[in-house]
């Protein structure tokens, strides 16, 4: 009874503040997923940690890909989805093992550089248009990167470079589903990430393989579970939420990534990561907003947010 009046009270509430709450749950939930790796690769390696990842959540789809299998690995795009596949490693290796040795306020507010990339990589690939003025957010965008990053001084970090690299490929990843999505089903490319993610992991996993204790266990399944109502969060939330209203709010990650860097790691963000930062985000928002005035998508697509690598 309780449970009935409470979806009838959330049904009835406004889309995009039903929105909103959803993609503040995803928000935490992606920091938390951050947090578990971080944790984590203190004793295990990333590859192991990537590879029992990807165990885990594609148990959880394997009855979606399992029902029209193996028709659900049918595609007329090869190459593309083994390029995307490729690209996803890259992000997840390299934006993985940024979060674990970075701060965890740098590594997420680096990795919001995806947005500028899928800007970038969605005119050459996409023949998107963008204007001088977005193009100008990307480079005030990129401003804020160095900013943080600090090249040429004592402050500078390669793991920078490397959460940078992990943009990159993520922002890469979106656009090519974008491309994909004019001719593959969604179950399509659900499934070759899936298989093919598993399948490149597993050697280096097994040659790194060291065995877990029952507490990292505990965390690998918990890093499965959360990763993919993560997901399943952030997707909800754009079902009910107008996409240039949510775009601007995932960036409350970086509030919660510093919360949990503070409580859990006694870090907190310096002050050029707080300026840095603040020149991604309002440059995100920005190219967010610019898009919703000329009836595009690109970085405030469902696809571009949240962590779907």
């Amino acid at each position: 009874m309780l449970f009935h009046d409470i979806r009838g009270t959330a049904s009835a509430l406004p889309s995009n503040l039903k929105g909103a709450a959803m993609l503040t749950i995803a928000a935490a939930l992606l920091t938390v997923m951050t947090v578990i790796i971080k944790l984590l690769g203190s004793d295990l390696h990333i590859m192991q940690i990537l590879f029992m990842r990807q165990v885990f959540m594609t148990a959880i789809v394997a009855p979606q890909i399992l029902r029209d299998f193996p028709g659900s690995l049918e595609t007329t795009r090869p190459g593309l989805q083994v390029l995307r596949v490729a690209c996803a490693l890259v992000a997840m290796t390299c934006g993985f093992t940024a979060v674990i040795h970075l701060p965890l306020a740098d590594a997420t507010a680096l990795g919001f550089a995806k947005s500028f990339f899928i800007t970038i990589f969605a005119i050459f690939i996409l023949a998107e248009s963008v204007g001088p003025r977005r193009w100008l957010a990307v480079a005030a965008g990129f401003l804020g990167v160095a900013v943080m990053m600090q090249p040429g001084t004592d402050s500078f970090s390669y793991y920078g470079l490397m959460a940078l690299a992990g943009a990159a490929g993520a922002g890469l990843v979106m656009v090519l589903i974008r491309l994909m999505s004019r001719t593959e089903r969604p179950i399509t490319i659900l499934s070759w990430q899936a298989v093919g993610v598993g399948l490149a992991t597993a050697g280096p996993a097994i040659y790194f393989w060291q065995w877990p204790t029952p507490g990292e266990w505990m965390l690998l399944i918990g890093l499965g579970a959360i990763s993919y109502v993560a997901q399943m969060s952030n997707i909800m939330a754009y079902k009910w939420g107008e996409a240039s209203l949510l775009a601007s709010l995932d960036y409350v990650r970086l509030l919660y990534a510093t919360f949990f860097g503070w409580w859990l790691f006694a870090s907190l963000p310096g002050i050029n990561t707080w300026i840095g930062a603040g020149i991604i985000v309002v440059s995100s928002i920005y190219m967010v907003w610019r898009e919703a005035k000329h009836h595009q998508e690109l970085t405030r697509s469902p696809h571009g947010r949240g962590y779907t690598t």
